[in-house]
């Protein structure tokens, strides 16, 4: 039976410290209290946040009791991590507002009767300044600048605030709040999520077990999923463009998106796998996987419409049925659209490419491209448009 859990709390996973201390809390109680914490610094998740919120989702599948905790301490410090440069904290209100959509968006994937929500000004915001002082005193700066982040900016010369060092700390006291025994987060997280173990061990608790999940790489196949870069899946996009949107990633970066997003089972997935290696076009694979994430985040009838349209709009919506298929080399991970319009004769210049995508006439697969900076992934095969009567298949090497 413990076999059979550890089986399923792994898939997927980056990391997990430890193995068999985790398996010595399952024997101990039938339910271990899971957590992960969530700053609300946007007002909408994307897909790359789910891959967190699914592994929570299997773990309440499992029986256990899920505390999905909405950082509005924490987000008005601002997480520090992966950070170049202090980050701004947030206004209170601002993270009021988040924080309500977000609790919103996780219910289309966990149970709201078996999840319990907290925030952590719950107990922070209770704080004296002496226990503040008290919690500063428990990590020495030495140990901070051992995290990647706070190392590379003090080497470099560049400013660290001393209200970024609490945030770590902070965190950590959450599990000794919540009595976490388990917490989730992304591979950034691990020195913040080993500060809470430590914090535990401190306060004379059994320390939490670590799981770590990797970052979802965003629909061009290179950069971490992110609103800012424009290569993200919002789960709250319109059915259409949620499909069209996960129609357009490649055939190789479609398996990672289904192991970390999709509710099939392993085998199922092995079974297609096999499938495609017979013979099978992938593209029936991404059109099951992509109904399954609209129907999960809408309904099953929308991700049926959403289908509908999608098919339409390639059969029947002017794409020609003959076009030249050209074959370009890129020597990174990819090519960026505008290069990829001037190589395949489509734009007669790159300023005439950057013209077009700012006057909303470029499209990839059907999908309007707005960001000059979009890349095509090596190894990808797409339909490229440019204004109304320029089509080329194009395939990246």
């Amino acid at each position: 039976m413990f076999d059979e859990q550890l089986k399923i709390i792994k898939r997927g996973i980056e990391e997990l410290i430890s193995e068999e201390a985790l398996l010595d809390k399952l024997k101990k109680k039938d339910k271990l209290r899971i957590k992960a914490g969530f700053d609300p610094t946007a007002p909408d998740l994307h897909l790359g946040h789910t891959v967190l919120i699914n592994k929570l989702k299997h773990f309440q599948d499992l029986g256990h009791h899920i505390v999905f905790l909405i950082g509005d301490f924490t987000g008005m410090i601002g997480d520090p991590t992966g950070k170049n440069t202090t980050r701004p904290p947030l206004t209170r209100d601002e993270v009021v507002a988040n924080a309500e959509t977000y609790q919103k968006q996780v219910f289309k994937i966990l149970d709201p009767k078996l999840t319990e929500v907290a925030f952590n000004s719950t107990w922070m915001g209770a704080f004296t300044s002496a226990e503040m002082i008290r919690l500063a005193s428990s990590y020495t700066v030495a140990r901070m600048l051992e995290r990647d982040d706070f190392g590379k900016r003090y080497k470099s010369g560049q400013p660290i605030a001393i209200h970024e060092f609490l945030y770590p700390l902070v965190q950590g006291y959450d599990s000794v709040a919540l009595r976490a025994d388990v917490e989730l987060g992304g591979t950034d997280q691990k020195f913040n999520l080993l500060v809470g173990r430590e914090l535990q061990r401190d306060a004379g608790q059994d320390p939490q077990c670590i799981l770590t999940m990797p970052l979802l790489e965003g629909l061009d196949g290179v950069n971490k999923m992110s609103k800012s870069l424009n290569n993200y899946v919002g789960i709250e996009d319109a059915p259409a463009e949620m499909f069209g949107k996960l129609m357009s990633i490649s055939d190789d970066l479609m398996w990672r998106y289904i192991e970390l997003l999709s509710f099939e089972s392993l085998q199922h997935i092995e079974t297609w796998k096999t499938e495609v290696s017979d013979g099978r076009n992938p593209r029936d694979i991404k059109v099951m996987f992509a109904k399954e994430i609209v129907a999960r985040f809408h309904t099953a009838i929308a991700a049926e419409t959403a289908l509908a349209d999608f098919e339409s709009r390639f059969r029947h919506g002017g794409v020609p049925d003959q076009m030249p298929e050209i074959s370009l080399s890129a020597e990174g991970p990819g090519l960026s659209v505008v290069q990829a319009l001037k190589l395949s004769g489509l734009s007669t210049s790159t300023s005439e490419a950057m013209r077009g995508i700012k006057q909303g006439g470029v499209r990839i697969d059907g999908e309007k491209i707005l960001n000059k900076e979009t890349t095509i992934a090596k190894g990808k095969s797409v339909v490229l448009q440019f204004g109304k009567r320029k089509f080329a298949k194009i395939e990246i090497n």
